[in-house]
């Protein structure tokens, strides 16, 4: 039997500061990104190929050679984005048993991405939407932003977008917008409350639209892919926000 496909939840642009306070995540579509970004569909449609030229994950501690990634980290304060040395991307076991206690060194976003307008706006807005959410009435902190693109595929049969399982990052916000899902069934979004059993299961298949979510309180996970034709693959874009500094190795 085919597992059936259930819509996003999609919540109106209005609403959301207020759905990701109620209910922990939202979701937007499309066109209602590029609205609350202030850009044009396009501008974001233009980032894409970037996703052509991702080099291979080498730290897969599964064996798996299903996933391509680039890494940047940055500073948003108010209307000031700080892009920061390149660094390691490093998360402790509590928050992913599989590759945490682990320095991984991802090759850096490509600096034309970095330059485009759109990027910066893109970074501004998700620190805005931090301070409105997790720090209202105080003046806005520095967020310290990781982003993150990734191109899952199924070479081998089958890609897995989350190969922890289901888990939180260890930060405030987090943002997956898909960029492109060609050829492949499965990639599920299931999100769960931490502290309670409620939880919704929902598919995104529209290119730019946005899964949110409040980091304490969701858990989060996207079910493995498989190709529908030769080549299939998923890409996103995930970015996540954090009060008071990057995650980094203590040993360091």
């Amino acid at each position: 039997m085919a597992t059936p496909t259930f819509l996003p939840p999609f919540c109106a642009l209005s609403e959301l500061p207020q759905r990701l306070q109620q209910q922990g995540f939202a979701v937007l579509p499309p066109a209602d990104v590029a609205r609350w970004i202030g850009c044009n569909l396009s501008d974001l449609q233009a980032l894409e190929p970037d996703w052509n030229d991702l080099p291979p994950d080498h730290y897969l501690r599964d064996g798996g050679r299903y996933r391509q990634r680039r890494h940047a980290s940055f500073i948003v304060q108010e209307a000031t984005v700080h892009t920061v040395h390149h660094r390691a991307h490093w998360q402790p076991v509590e928050y992913n048993a599989l590759h945490g206690g682990m320095e991984r060194w991802f090759e850096p976003m490509r600096p034309d991405s970095l330059t485009r307008p759109v990027w910066n706006q893109l970074l501004h807005t998700l620190g805005q939407l931090c301070t409105d959410v997790f720090t209202p009435g105080h003046p806005p902190p520095p967020w310290f932003v990781e982003s993150h693109q990734f191109r899952i595929d199924t070479t081998d049969g089958i890609g897995r977008p989350t190969p922890e399982g289901a888990h939180r990052d260890g930060v405030d916000l987090v943002a997956v917008f898909l960029v492109a899902r060609q050829g492949v069934k499965g990639g599920e979004t299931r999100v769960f409350e931490a502290c309670a059993p409620a939880g919704q299961r929902f598919t995104l298949t529209q290119p730019w639209s946005l899964l949110l979510l409040d980091d304490a309180r969701m858990i989060h996970e996207t079910t493995p892919i498989q190709p529908e034709v030769a080549g299939g693959y998923r890409d996103t874009l995930v970015i996540t926000c954090r009060r008071g500094g990057f995650q980094d190795n203590p040993r360091s």
